[in-house]
C-alpha cells in the first residue's frame, strides 16, 4: 500500500475531473459513431457518458474544496472501482456484440480509471490520517 500527499491527491482529482469532462462530452456527442465502431449500443454509450459527467463533477467539486474530504474521495474511488468492474463486464461478459476495437477501448479506459481509483483511495487514506507534529 502506498500513500500520496494532499497536493498530489488534489491534482489526481483535477485530472479525473478534466478527463471525465472530455470523455463524457465526446461520448455523448459521438455516441452514434462510437456505437458503430465499438459495437456498444448508442444508448449505452450515452448512459455511460452521463455517469462519467456526474463523476467528473464530483471530482471537480472535491478538488475545489479548501479541505479535502476523505469520505467524498473514497466515494469517488469506490465509484471508479465499480466503473472498472462494469467495463470488464461490458467488454467480455455483456450480451452486446462488442468488436475487438470496442473491447480494446473499453479495457484501455477501464485501466486508466483503475489507476485513478487506486490513487484516490490511497490519497483518501493519507488525508484521513493526521500528520504528527514536528
Amino acid at each position: 500500500m502506498f500513500t500520496i500527499r494532499n497536493s498530489t491527491l488534489r491534482h489526481v482529482l483535477w485530472i479525473d475531473a478534466a478527463t471525465g469532462l472530455v470523455m463524457g462530452v465526446s461520448h455523448w456527442l459521438g455516441s452514434a459513431a462510437i456505437a458503430h465502431w465499438s459495437g456498444v449500443p448508442a444508448h449505452v454509450v450515452q448512459v455511460a457518458a452521463t455517469v462519467v459527467l456526474a463523476a467528473a463533477s464530483l471530482a471537480a467539486w472535491l478538488a475545489s474544496r479548501q479541505q479535502l474530504s476523505p469520505p467524498g474521495v473514497r466515494w469517488l474511488a469506490a465509484g471508479n472501482f465499480a466503473w472498472v468492474a462494469a467495463s470488464a463486464w461490458l467488454a467480455w461478459g455483456s450480451p452486446f456484440a462488442i468488436t475487438p476495437l470496442g473491447q480494446g477501448w473499453v479495457a484501455l479506459q477501464g485501466l486508466a480509471v483503475l489507476v485513478l481509483a487506486e490513487l484516490e483511495w490511497a490519497g483518501s487514506s493519507a488525508v484521513a490520517r493526521p500528520r504528527p507534529a514536528v
